[in-house]
């Protein structure tokens, strides 16, 4: 059985699943349309995830793939902590604001969320895959027992040969042009900085289970060419964030139509963990910022969602974590069917 019969697709096309920008309508739209619509539940609980999977399946019988985070759990730090709200108190004054008291872990881990694996067991969506990687063999194995398919990111081969030893039956080769959190495994440890198209290639030849490329790939032909290069389908998250479906707020879309979207950068100051945005106020006033500074992931997003807050507030849109891959130029601002017929016809 190939991977496209496995996941119940008829196109080589996944469409990413993007915490805050995919929603239960994008990802129920796309797979109407014959590609594998997704959602991101990496940040709700395990009632938010049922809810959403509720509202897909209620606009579509077709195939769900919902994607988990499974990064390590942080160790909290309160003298860095501390001095990252101060670092950011002249950004919340700008805006007539005050930075919180203190920061919380605003995302569970997959890895340690009980309710979370009995949400997707008993919903049980076609596929669930794993970001920032792998959680307990004992999930992997309670997934597997439902019919689920499993998927997992790899930034390297080592990464790639650790999932596929795990048990995920695909492997997600994220390249470092990749839009959002970049997903490594241990955020502190050397990247090669793979680029989607090499490391595509490396996989395909290091792994014995189907590879799906994801990273810069917006149009047919570059899916066409990570086919060429043995890819079992393409995976496409900023090719869907100005998509009518999507979740991405004014601000967001009106900075990816603008010069903003040639100037991708990284940038670890938002969330506390390494992920590539479209070049805004936050990324340029953190961009001296060393990496020890910055609280560990997920909490120090507590202080990026509030300072967003306060900046949306005060009518300023560009202090968001709006993430966008290096292709960002070439999004379309379609309803999400009709970004997928012309992604059919442009690899036909």
């Amino acid at each position: 059985m190939t991977l496209l019969q496995t996941l119940g697709i008829d196109l080589p096309i996944i469409q990413a699943p993007m915490a805050g920008v995919s929603s239960p309508a994008m990802a129920a739209a796309v797979a109407n349309a014959g590609a594998l619509g997704s959602i991101g539940v990496g940040a709700t609980n395990a009632d938010g995830a049922r809810k959403m999977i509720e509202e897909v399946r209620a606009r579509s019988s077709r195939s769900l793939h919902v994607n988990v985070f499974c990064h390590q759990p942080p160790q909290a730090d309160a003298a860095r902590e501390a001095a990252w709200l101060e670092y950011l108190r002249p950004q919340f004054e700008k805006f007539g604001s005050r930075p919180p008291e203190r920061l919380r872990e605003v995302y569970r881990s997959f890895a340690d969320d009980d309710a979370m694996l009995a949400a997707l067991v008993a919903t049980k969506p076609r596929v669930v895959s794993f970001h920032f990687g792998l959680p307990p063999v004992e999930r992997i194995r309670a997934l597997r027992a439902a019919g689920i398919v499993l998927i997992a990111s790899a930034t390297s081969v080592a990464e790639g040969r650790v999932a596929a030893s795990a048990g995920v039956q695909a492997v997600v080769a994220q390249g470092y042009e990749a839009g959002g959190h970049r997903g490594v495994f241990d955020p502190d440890a050397p990247d090669d900085r793979l680029g989607t198209m090499a490391l595509t290639r490396l996989l395909v030849r290091a792994l014995d289970v189907p590879v799906i490329a994801a990273g810069g790939i917006m149009d047919g032909a570059g899916i066409s060419a990570a086919l060429r290069l043995g890819a079992a389908a393409a995976q496409l998250g900023t090719a869907f964030i100005a998509c009518t479906e999507s979740l991405a707020d004014e601000g967001y879309r009106a900075l990816l139509a603008s010069d903003a979207a040639n100037h991708t950068v990284m940038t670890r100051a938002i969330s506390g963990r390494l992920a590539r945005c479209l070049a805004n106020e936050f990324t340029r006033s953190t961009a001296d910022v060393a990496p020890r500074q910055i609280p560990a992931y997920p909490i120090a997003y507590d202080a990026g969602k509030a300072l967003n807050a306060a900046a949306k507030a005060a009518g300023e849109t560009r202090f968001g974590a709006q993430w966008a891959g290096q292709g960002a130029p070439l999004a379309r601002a379609l309803p999400a069917a009709q970004i997928i017929a012309a992604l059919a016809n442009e690899m036909r």
